[in-house]
């Protein structure tokens, strides 16, 4: 079922620098790094929202749209407050955004209906998944009352790093037990991508 609240937000603007290549064009069985995020995510939420200054070769649904980070060189924080903007400068009525890495294949959908479970409870604006007592900073549920002091941290005061960010917000922590592997695993170097074939294989 869609989610009319929530803006899905893919974060697809790293540069890579470990890998080596662009990740997001990078195959993982029939799809790319990027694709299989799209794919797990395109029928849970009415729209589609990617962050990237890269050039991305996907194919584009009247649903999914594309913008740069509105600061560059600003890390993930960029691009979560380039989705708040867009809300805003386009007048929707979306509340609330939920991050994905692009390279991040095996997460499970699950993680949507915590998100729409935190909601109703209300008790933060901003929600971290943690799995195997490892939090995943961009795994997040923001909401975009957010934005005003996002942009202000970012632009005055200095910060960078997601998790101190968060941690100065009051980070909530939804907690996901985990069977054979870390489905919230990404793909940050070769080997990752080889350790990825190899999970792919056996799922």
């Amino acid at each position: 079922m869609q989610d009319n609240n929530i803006l899905a937000v893919v974060l697809a603007g790293g540069k890579s620098q470990r890998f080596g290549e662009d990740k997001n064009h990078i195959k993982l069985g029939d799809k790319t790094l990027l694709e299989h995020v799209l794919y797990k995510i395109s029928d849970k939420f009415y729209e589609t929202l990617i962050v990237s200054s890269h050039t991305l070769k996907i194919q584009k649904t009247n649903r999914m749209t594309i913008i740069p980070d509105c600061l560059e060189d600003f890390g993930p924080l960029a691009g979560v407050l380039s989705s708040m903007k867009w809300i805003k400068e386009n007048q929707k009525s979306y509340r609330w955004i939920a991050t994905f890495p692009s390279d991040t294949p095996f997460f499970k959908t699950s993680i949507i209906e915590e998100y729409k479970k935190r909601i109703k409870l209300n008790e933060s604006p901003l929600y971290f998944v943690r799995s195997n007592n490892k939090r995943h900073n961009i795994f997040g549920l923001w909401s975009i009352e957010l934005l005003e002091t996002l942009e202000n941290d970012l632009t005055k005061n200095n910060y960078r790093k997601v998790e101190e960010w968060a941690n100065k917000i009051g980070v909530k922590i939804i907690d996901v037990k985990i069977n054979k592997f870390d489905p919230f695993f990404n793909i940050n170097t070769k080997e990752d991508y080889e350790e990825a074939k190899e999970i792919l294989k056996k799922e």
